[in-house]
């Protein structure tokens, strides 16, 4: 059953985890999610977010191949589209900017970034 909140939303999925990215997507599009990606580089991801790139939400990965991928955070931050971080990294590596930015530590459950991502996303 599609989780309300989702349901026809564009949701960007920023993740270099090949297995977990097409998890993430599966679980979204079940939740009747329309999914962009997912994309495994800072490059493709601000490409997704391009000018026409318009989504409602996203997930990022903060570690994309070796670079933190904060310049995928600002873009979403300066286009207010809610986001959250599900990464291995510690909340004390993460700068104080992002503090408000929802936070999951993997390894993590689909059904837990799922009850978070909808409950970021505005009603539509």
């Amino acid at each position: 059953m599609p989780v309300s909140a989702l349901v026809n939303r564009c949701v960007l999925i920023v993740e270099d985890d090949y297995f977990w990215a097409d998890e993430l997507r599966r679980g979204l599009e079940k939740a009747g999610a329309v999914v962009r990606g997912p994309v495994a580089s800072i490059e493709a991801a601000l490409d997704a977010l391009g000018s026409d790139g318009a989504v409602d939400g996203a997930i990022l990965d903060l570690g994309l191949r070796g670079e933190r991928a904060y310049a995928v955070a600002e873009r979403l931050i300066v286009r207010r589209t809610p986001f959250l971080f599900v990464t291995g990294y510690d909340a004390g590596s993460i700068p104080d900017a992002y503090a408000a930015v929802p936070r999951f530590e993997k390894p993590v459950t689909f059904d837990t970034i799922l009850r978070a991502l909808s409950a970021l996303m505005p009603p539509a």
